[in-house]
């Protein structure tokens, strides 16, 4: 039961509104040749700079404790995320910062609304709140996390996201869920944007997910794949949408880009060489030109948003190229 002194604030829009298409740069690798860590935090502050210089709008972070299959060996370097995107707020001055995509698990919803929301402070607004319903058992059993079963982990993000909400929003919420519960809490100050951070909702699971999403949801962000699979996807978040009484226009939604930019197409081979072989048949090397036309076909059918991990952008110039693109897209 929620015990508010207000029926909760519709889900927030998009934080860019009128400014079209916009790029993510997502940092899951923290590995890099020729880097230590001692020098590993200036050499993402490098990448961040990069990025926002290109006119890129949001970078993210994993939200693991052990490095992911897809991106590396599980021993690879890995950083909490909370601290990491605090102190990238404190080096960038434009580029809103969030995770992509934080467990329910791993933290209790109350304490991650207000470490959102002084992500919030420190970045002058810029905070994006990322969270899902969590996956990596291997992590949860090594760091002592429990990792109920996925039906469960739906319904604590259901009442996390219901909470963060409440936290950015009300005085004193209270909330007594199954699972979490508030009582008179405190989120002082509250965040500098107004309603709160946007939220992301990760995954597009089509019964829970995406009802989910519905509720709470500023952003999504999926996988990309055809066009008509995507629609259908759409179909379904409409649906919940309207079974919740939602605008579904109110909804941004987000694609992992299928684009890997470069700056010519003798430079395709070595570009998808970096990619980790099991995600390299998902990607199409493409120049600026080539890849704003591919995605111009999603921005059509209502995606605004797509995320290029580290993984295929490595480099300064490499987002440089990827700045190009997002300037024929725009």
């Amino acid at each position: 039961m929620i015990e508010t002194t207000a029926p909760l604030p519709v889900a927030g829009a998009s934080p860019w509104p009128g400014k079209g298409p916009f790029f993510g740069y997502h940092l899951p690798n923290l590995t890099f040749p020729g880097v230590d860590t001692p020098g590993l935090f200036e050499h993402l502050v490098g990448l961040a700079a990069a990025a926002e210089g290109a006119g890129f709008d949001l970078l993210t972070v994993m939200d693991h404790f052990y490095q992911i299959g897809g991106v590396g060996p599980e021993t690879n370097a890995m950083l909490e995320s909370g601290s990491i995107l605090a102190a990238l707020a404190a080096r960038t001055s434009r580029i809103h910062l969030g995770s992509l995509v934080s467990g329910v698990t791993y933290r209790n919803p109350a304490f991650f609304a207000k470490s959102v929301t002084t992500l919030d402070v420190i970045s002058g607004g810029r905070a994006v709140l990322g969270l899902g319903a969590a996956w990596n058992e291997s992590e949860h059993q090594g760091y002592g996390y429990e990792f109920p079963p996925i039906g469960e982990r739906m319904d604590r993000l259901d009442e996390a996201l219901t909470i963060a909400r409440l936290m950015f929003t009300e005085e004193r919420p209270s909330f007594d869920g199954r699972h979490y519960r508030i009582e008179r809490a405190l989120n002082m100050p509250k965040p500098i944007q107004d309603g709160g951070p946007p939220i992301l909702v990760g995954g597009s699971g089509e019964k829970r997910t995406l009802r989910i999403a519905a509720t709470h949801a500023s952003m999504t962000h999926w996988f990309a794949g055809s066009i008509e699979g995507l629609r259908h996807k759409t179909e379904i978040l409409e649906a919940h949408c309207e079974a919740v009484g939602r605008d579904p226009s109110t909804i941004v939604k987000t694609l992992g880009s299928p684009v890997v930019p470069v700056a010519t197409q003798r430079d395709a081979a070595a570009a998808l060489e970096r990619i980790p072989p099991e995600r390299r048949a998902a990607l199409t090397p493409m120049t600026p030109e080539q890849g704003a036309e591919r995605l111009a076909a999603y921005v059509a059918d209502g995606f605004s948003g797509f995320t290029f991990g580290n993984t295929m952008l490595p480099r300064v110039e490499d987002l440089e190229v990827a700045g190009e693109m997002l300037r024929l897209l725009r």
